[in-house]
C-alpha cells in the first residue's frame, strides 16, 4: 500500500530556494534553458537529437572520438584451459581429433602460455604470446596466426559508413 505524499508546495516555505538550487531556476519557466533551439550546441545538455538526425555528426564539427579507429579487444584463453576442456571443445565443434593430435579453431581469441601441454595441438588463433607459441611447438603441435597481408585484406574489406547531410531546400538546376 502507497502511503500519501506531501506535495512539495506545502513544504519549504519560508526557505529561499524551495528545493531547486539556485533561486534563479524556480522562475518562470525554471530550468529549461530558453525556446526553440537554444541549448544545443556542443555542450548542450539537450535537443541534440534533431540536430543529429538533419546534419549528422558534422554538424559539431571535429571530434577526436570520430576520428580514433575503432580496435576490438581479443578474449584470452590459456593453454591449461584449452588442455582442461578438450572434449568440450569437441562436442562444441570447436575442435577435431585426428591421428592421435588435435585440431582447434580459435580465430578471434589470443592464447597465453599459462599451464602446461599434454597433447599435440594445432591451434588456429588470432594471436598468442611466445611462451605458448614455445610450449606448444615443444609438445609436437603448432599455433596457426594470421599473417600481416592477411590482417590488411580485412581492414580493406570493411566499408566505411558515411552519414549524408539532409537539406530541406530543393536542389538547384
Amino acid at each position: 500500500m502507497r502511503t500519501h505524499k506531501r506535495r512539495k508546495s506545502s513544504r519549504f516555505r519560508g526557505y529561499k530556494t524551495h528545493g531547486r538550487g539556485f533561486k534563479k531556476k524556480a522562475r518562470g519557466s525554471g530550468h529549461r534553458g530558453g525556446f526553440g533551439m537554444a541549448g544545443t550546441g556542443k555542450r548542450g545538455d539537450a535537443k541534440k537529437t534533431m540536430i543529429l538526425n538533419l546534419y549528422g555528426n558534422d554538424y559539431f564539427g571535429k571530434d577526436r572520438a570520430l576520428r580514433r579507429p575503432v580496435t576490438t579487444k581479443l578474449k584470452v584463453l590459456n593453454l591449461d584451459d584449452i588442455q582442461l576442456n578438450l572434449q568440450s571443445l569437441i562436442a562444441q565443434g570447436v575442435a577435431k581429433e585426428s591421428k592421435g593430435s588435435y585440431e582447434i579453431n580459435l580465430k578471434g581469441k589470443k592464447i597465453l602460455g599459462d599451464g602446461e601441454v599434454k597433447d599435440k595441438l594445432t591451434i588456429t588463433a588470432s594471436a598468442a604470446t611466445a611462451s605458448a607459441i614455445d610450449k606448444v611447438t615443444k609438445a609436437g603441435g603448432k599455433i596457426l596466426l594470421p599473417t600481416k597481408e592477411e590482417k590488411e585484406e580485412k581492414a580493406e574489406a570493411k566499408p566505411e559508413v558515411k552519414l549524408e547531410k539532409k537539406s530541406d531546400k530543393p536542389a538547384k538546376k
